[in-house]
């Protein structure tokens, strides 16, 4: 279902030309009709400098795909499309000044008519303002359990994180386990008493942490013994398996909050 998924996406614009855009300058350089009109080249190859560029580029991709934890085909193109341009831009300016020009105008052409798809499903996410409206909300009600997701939006962990988040909302969400974001870019505050870090360079992006009774119980990724933080993969089913989702919502689903209590709240803080 996944991979069926993934390749319907393939089939978007921005996916496609970016492809294209990642492949340009190798597919120009090989194909001999094509290499022969840009480059006025008989033989086309790839030079010594080229080669070093694209192997430098593979391990780059591989370095940076892994630590933003991107576990589909989907994700993991995402992130690294960005490098795979750049080496194109660097590589299309090593051939020639104008035709490197010609590259940076035409990605950023496509940037502006072509950006990448959001997620258009249904979600039940409640947008937290800081540690101040994380704390009314867990204070509100202490029988809700609360899954909340600590993220920054320049992140591409947690830009390939947040579709999955929204999928988790809207299939487990409950009036008592409500599923909630905390952007920590915006309000650094709530980043620093739940101890989640939003520096570039920080393996905590993104961060999920359980709450139950207004306290926390769970989070990931999570810290060993030593200190040593425990790398983790944001899928489906690996955050359904760590949090113990499908009985959280079972346990909830048995004691629900009736209604007459929710009424009866609502008045006494109204008077």
């Amino acid at each position: 279902m996944a991979l069926k998924k993934d390749l319907r996406l393939l089939l978007k614009p921005y996916y496609l030309i970016n492809i294209l855009l990642s492949l340009s300058y190798v597919v120009c350089k090989r194909v001999p009709i094509v290499c022969n009109y840009v480059f006025a080249q008989s033989e086309c190859e790839l030079d010594g400098r080229e080669t070093e560029i694209l192997f430098f580029l593979i391990i780059v991709i591989m370095m940076r795909t892994k630590k933003t934890g991107s576990v589909t085909m989907i994700s993991y193109l995402s992130s690294s499309f960005v490098y795979t341009k750049v080496a194109n831009l660097i590589l299309w300016f090593y051939a020639d000044v104008r035709m490197g020009i010609m590259f940076a105008i035409v990605l950023i052409l496509c940037g502006l008519l072509f950006p990448e798809p959001t997620y258009q499903g249904p979600e039940k996410v409640t947008y937290l303002r800081g540690t101040n409206g994380l704390q009314e909300e867990l204070q509100r009600d202490t029988r809700v359990v609360w899954l909340v997701a600590f993220y920054t939006a320049w992140n591409p962990a947690c830009v390939n994180f947040a579709p999955i988040f929204s999928e988790l909302s809207a299939e487990y969400a409950l009036d008592n386990l409500k599923f909630g974001k905390v952007d920590i870019g915006r309000y650094p505050d709530a980043g620093a008493k739940y101890h989640v870090s939003d520096a570039s360079t920080s393996k905590q992006l993104p961060t999920l942490i359980l709450f139950r009774d207004g306290k926390e119980v769970e989070r990931r990724p999570h810290e060993a013994r030593k200190g040593k933080l425990v790398k983790f993969l944001f899928s489906l089913d690996n955050i359904k398996a760590a949090f113990d989702l499908n009985n959280v919502y079972k346990d909830c689903k048995k004691n629900p909050i009736k209604r007459k209590e929710r009424k009866e709240k609502k008045a006494v803080k109204a008077d």
